[in-house]
């Protein structure tokens, strides 16, 4: 099982005090649903996930009640009132943020729902030599300067050009004292330009496509249209040791050895619930449940997988089935199949007949070949419901 290396201690603001008119509808597009949440808790979900210390939340103050329904569950969530401008918002969950005093704290845009881990790691990565990092991506079109009349002037050069998303990252004394000692006018484009006015380095990093911003009416309809179905693979080997218990597919089997690892090391499970979370591009076991957390130590695998389901429910699919293969020498998986295949169905919400499991072995090669550890494999299959 692969490990997301832990990011630096950190802070988060995620902007949602706007209107957001030009998308449609009679709600604030950050409450608007996406793929069976709130647009709004797509972000703040992977910023929890990835570890922000704390959240803050800034709203209009009519909608403080629309964002702690959206937000409800998540941890370390604060909700700030913003002001008449973007600005003004990012200075009152600035200011919020006083009594945690944070040494980094990102800056995100509700609108923009999809956010990779990587980027918020490229991001912080950036903050150890510079007082200000954003994800930018390269203009890839042409650019005319256009003059009075709808006439071209011009030609911009795009090699010097980039296109600036959010979250964007920064010392957090650096972008405080810079909005304290911003003038109020005119209003600043974003975060970065108020660091760079104050003197502070803004580094580049690379962004990502997945970070688009919803804007327009098109744009919701791009972000919730989802392919009909998908499929997602995974793969997981453990070592046999004497003295630990043998789980397999959430069932304790008889064995002289079991498999070593941080939980229960259930193999089987495992490469299933990769299978479920690269099925919805949720990551893996290792980034929702880090062995680095002493509080995975001895866990069911069962957690993990229901905790897969729930996301891929969450993200408007169903599972549709399952394909496992153990990979062993011993102990004979035969006799122990119907019952693994009645609690992974169990686990994951499924008639039996959505659940396959098969064994094989290497012929006595490789390492499963001489009995020192065991391998799954697995596929599973999930349809769109949203």
């Amino acid at each position: 099982m692969s490990v997301a290396a832990p990011l630096p201690p950190f802070a988060a603001i995620v902007v949602a005090a706007g209107k957001g008119l030009r998308v449609g509808g009679d709600i604030p597009k950050q409450f608007r649903m996406l793929k069976g949440k709130p647009i709004i808790r797509w972000s703040v979900e992977a910023l929890a996930q990835a570890g922000a210390d704390v959240i803050v939340s800034v709203v209009s103050p009519d909608a403080e009640g629309d964002a702690r329904a959206a937000l409800e569950g998540i941890d370390g969530l604060r909700f700030v009132h913003g002001g008449a401008t973007r600005q003004e918002s990012v200075r009152a969950g600035l200011e919020a943020l006083a009594d945690a005093a944070p040494a980094r704290v990102l800056i995100h845009d509700a609108a923009r729902p999809d956010l990779p881990r990587a980027v918020i790691a490229r991001l912080l990565a950036a903050l150890d030599e510079h007082p200000g990092a954003i994800p930018v991506l390269p203009v890839v079109d042409s650019l005319a300067v256009a003059g009075t009349g709808g006439v071209m002037t011009g030609k911009a050069e795009r090699e010097a050009l980039r296109r600036v998303q959010t979250p964007q990252a920064f010392r957090y004394p650096a972008i405080l004292a810079a909005h304290r000692d911003w003038p109020g006018a005119p209003d600043a484009g974003d975060d970065a330009q108020v660091l760079s006015a104050s003197g502070g380095s803004v580094a580049l990093v690379d962004g990502d496509e997945r970070l688009k911003k919803i804007t327009f009416p098109e744009d919701l309809m791009d972000q919730a249209t989802t392919p009909a179905f998908r499929i997602g693979q995974g793969f997981d080997v453990h070592r046999l040791e004497a003295g630990e218990e043998l789980w397999l597919g959430g069932v304790l089997i008889p064995h002289d050895k079991g498999l070593a690892g941080h939980s229960d090391a259930d193999v089987a499970l495992h490469a299933i619930t990769d299978a479920v979370l690269g099925a919805v591009g949720e990551g893996d076991i290792g980034t929702h449940f880090p062995p680095s957390d002493p509080q995975w130590r001895g866990a069911r695998s069962g957690r993990f997988l229901e905790h897969a389901v729930g996301l891929a429910r969450g993200a408007g699919y169903a599972i549709a089935n399952v394909d496992l293969t153990v990979i062993c020498e011993a102990p004979k998986i035969g006799p122990h199949r119907p019952a693994m295949r009645a609690e992974v169905a169990r686990l994951m919400g499924l008639a039996e007949s959505a659940v396959s499991i098969k064994a094989t072995t290497t012929e006595k090669l490789g390492f499963t070949g001489r009995g020192e550890g065991i391998a799954a494999q697995a596929i599973v299959l999930v349809t769109r419901t949203a």
